[in-house]
């Protein structure tokens, strides 16, 4: 080989060497550039995340009921989007979300919406002609009570610990002194916010049993003088509370419920609550409201 081929030849090795060189450092930047778009992504996921929790969070802990149904929207709507996303993204931050103490819905909703003072404040000259004047917080009204019992039920669904942390404030207990005093407007949300508690907890199902919740919605669903869909809302509990909650057929509910709704009815409930499972959600809904009416039907009214 002469000295030109030799030259020719190392010179077009160093070109392929350079070649290979820039393919793979574009390939690199490529995969880092890919990397950084991923990273900075989650940051404004985790920035709009936060945000929305903080911001209705904020309005929830307001003196105001109107100011804290606003922030019950904006919780709720959050939640409604976190449960529709595409991934598991928005839903994985959530729930790491909901260990940070500033941002935990649970705590918000039981020390304002949903809280129950134990008697009225009371009044003085103390109060009126003080340096500091007291301060009033306006009582919830029915729609607020309705939208906390729907965040509180959204919480559940998506984040376990959201159940747990919900078992602290009694809130099964809360919720049945609702469901036994408050009108149909919260009544209705009362019994889905109590399956979403129950569901897959133990403490909330002793809870259930303790404070007679089952004493309670019978009562309901039996009271011809309560609205028609409120009792057909108490059928679709009970077949959701034996279908899905207590699902074992040596659970002692089951005698509570022959005791309280008799042989017939309790038998139907037993029944009518495996329907569908193979069922699309439209189908499972539209299948659930129709055996809820049978049960209602079944019932020897007061």
């Amino acid at each position: 080989m002469s000295r030109k081929e030799v030259v020719v030849a190392a010179a077009g090795g160093g070109a392929g060497a350079e070649s290979g060189a820039e393919g793979s450092s574009s390939a690199g930047s490529s995969g880092g550039g890919g990397e950084l778009a991923e990273a900075l992504a989650r940051r404004r996921l985790y920035r709009e995340v936060t945000l929305a929790l903080r911001t209705g969070l904020r309005d929830a802990k307001a003196d105001f009921s109107f100011l804290r149904a606003r922030g019950l929207r904006s919780l709720l709507g959050f939640l409604r989007s976190t449960a529709s996303a595409t991934d598991d993204s928005q839903l994985l931050l959530f729930r790491h979300s909901q260990s940070i103490p500033d941002l935990q819905v649970i705590p918000v909703l039981f020390q304002n919406s949903l809280h129950q003072p134990k008697e009225d404040p009371v009044v003085t000259l103390d109060h009126i002609f003080g340096v500091e004047p007291m301060k009033i917080t306006s009582p919830p009204t029915d729609n607020e009570i309705a939208l906390a019992l729907r965040v509180l039920e959204g919480c559940c669904l998506l984040y376990s610990r959201c159940t747990a942390l919900a078992h602290k404030y009694k809130a099964v207990k809360v919720i049945l002194n609702i469901l036994a005093n408050r009108g149909p407007a919260e009544q209705g949300v009362c019994l889905d916010a109590l399956i979403s508690l129950m569901l897959d907890s133990p403490p909330n199902q002793m809870d259930f049993e303790e404070f007679s919740g089952l004493e309670k919605v019978a009562e309901l669903l039996k009271d011809v003088q309560v609205e028609e869909h409120i009792r057909l809302k108490c059928g679709e509990f009970l077949l959701l509370l034996i279908g899905h909650v207590y699902a074992k057929e040596n659970s002692p509910i089951h005698e509570q419920m022959r005791i309280l709704f008799g042989e017939q009815c309790a038998s139907l409930i037993w029944a009518a609550s495996r329907f569908g499972s193979t069922l699309d959600v439209e189908q499972r809904q539209m299948a659930l409201q129709i055996q809820a009416r049978r049960v209602v039907e079944s019932l020897e009214p007061y």
